[in-house]
């Protein structure tokens, strides 16, 4: 007997009809319509009356229940809320729990397996597989053999250091892009709340502090480029040359465009009759289509190729269906004694001559060269093709590259005019 309330026998309680039987210290039992039984706690706090359930009766026997309601009384009276104490202490168990399984991801997120979620989560949006290849190879030869197994929360600066002080000077460009690669994947994983520090290879107020710009180390090597005045000379001379390789580089050289579009060309991108060079867009390094018009002396160029059957390609290499490799169009040059140009330098030999030589605009020029416009809002006013303002431009490159201002070199051109 607790009180004035007798507490409820044993066999009281097996024969509890629907509603709420008092035990005394504010614990009651609580019988369903359904006839489920449980406890609960009543108490009044703070003026407000509440109820707490404590479990069901085959859950928590009657001693229990009783020893739970004495405790839970003796809480009220030090005027602390056992429902808002129930609450937070499972706030906190919850809180616990997943702090423990973030604990449990982290410890498996090792770099290697970060690196190839980033891999796998950015790889679509990559121009081509090859890119992605890159990603691993760089990877895996230089940085998975130091922390790959290491979880990537542990990944510190002096991992960083050990990895790139052996390649920073031997390979500069090599070392930047595998400095850079880690950067992006641990920010991937400061994302993904696996990585807490500061990242440990930001260039930017850090790395820079310990390394020198590889920009310092190396002399950067510009495409050498034959100057412009020669061109006419230079391409009466190509034009005696024999062979595949040749004629991709005299298309090269009147189209203004790279080596790649030009060794991957096909028969199905021309229209002899519309003057007009269509490159997909998987072919341009900017993944954008480009329209190339003709010019006149390219369209003749392109006439007096063999069409061979069932060959798709304008230049074709040794074997067919296979593409020219690039060093063919370079050996063109090393067998006209002019190997310290570039094939690439016929770009700037052309947008040298449309400064000097001509008065198109820049903008006209920048588009037949299928330069990628980084200003946004010049992007935004330059939309259009300028097709019809890029077809005298290429015509007036045909003609000066064709002008007879030289006659067939009786020297070589690699000699200073």
């Amino acid at each position: 007997m607790v009180g004035s309330i007798v507490m409820l026998t044993n066999l009281e309680i097996t024969n509890a009809k629907t509603g709420m039987h008092a035990d005394g210290n504010g614990l009651y039992l609580s019988v369903s319509e359904g006839g489920q039984k449980g406890w609960v706690f009543r108490y009044l706090l703070n003026g407000k009356r509440r109820v707490m359930s404590l479990g069901s009766l085959k859950d928590l026997t009657v001693t229990k229940a009783r020893a739970e309601a004495e405790d839970l009384k003796a809480t009220v009276r030090k005027k602390r809320d056992p429902l808002e104490l129930r609450a937070e202490a499972r706030r906190k168990a919850e809180e616990e729990a997943k702090a423990a399984a973030r604990e449990e991801v982290i410890t498996r997120a090792t770099f290697k397996t970060v690196a190839e979620e980033y891999i796998r989560s950015h790889s679509p949006g990559w121009k081509n597989a090859k890119h992605g290849q890159q990603w691993t190879n760089t990877l895996a030869t230089y940085v998975y053999p130091t922390i790959g197994k290491l979880p990537i929360n542990q990944v510190e600066t002096s991992h960083v250091i050990n990895i790139l002080e052996p390649i920073w000077k031997a390979k500069p460009e090599t070392a930047s892009r595998v400095r850079s690669r880690m950067e992006l994947i641990i920010s991937y994983a400061k994302a993904r709340e696996w990585f807490e520090s500061a990242n440990p290879a930001v260039w930017r107020g850090h790395l820079s502090a310990l390394l020198p710009a590889t920009s310092k180390i190396r002399e950067v090597k510009h495409h050498a480029a034959l100057p412009w005045d020669r061109m006419p000379q230079f391409m009466c001379d190509l034009k005696l040359r024999q062979g595949s390789g040749a004629r991709a580089l005299e298309f090269l050289i009147l189209t203004a465009t790279r080596s790649g579009e030009v060794r991957g060309a096909t028969w199905s991108e021309i229209d002899l009759k519309g003057e007009l060079w269509t490159i997909p867009a998987s072919r341009m390094k900017a993944g954008k289509e480009l329209r190339v018009p003709l010019s006149a002396a390219a369209v003749a160029l392109l006439k007096a190729l063999p069409q061979i059957k069932n060959e798709p390609l304008l230049f074709p290499g040794t074997k067919a269906r296979r593409v020219l490799s690039d060093m063919s169009l370079s050996a063109v040059l090393k067998r006209m004694d002019l190997g310290k140009f570039t094939v690439h330098g016929f770009r700037s030999t052309f947008r040298d001559w449309a400064a000097e030589k001509t008065f198109h605009h820049p903008d006209i020029v920048e588009m037949a060269l299928a330069h990628t416009v980084a200003n946004k809002v010049e992007a935004a006013y330059r939309r259009g093709e300028l097709l019809e303002k890029r077809k005298p431009l290429m015509q007036d490159w045909a003609e000066w590259c064709g002008s007879p201002t030289f006659a067939p070199n009786t020297e070589s051109l690699d000699k200073e005019p």
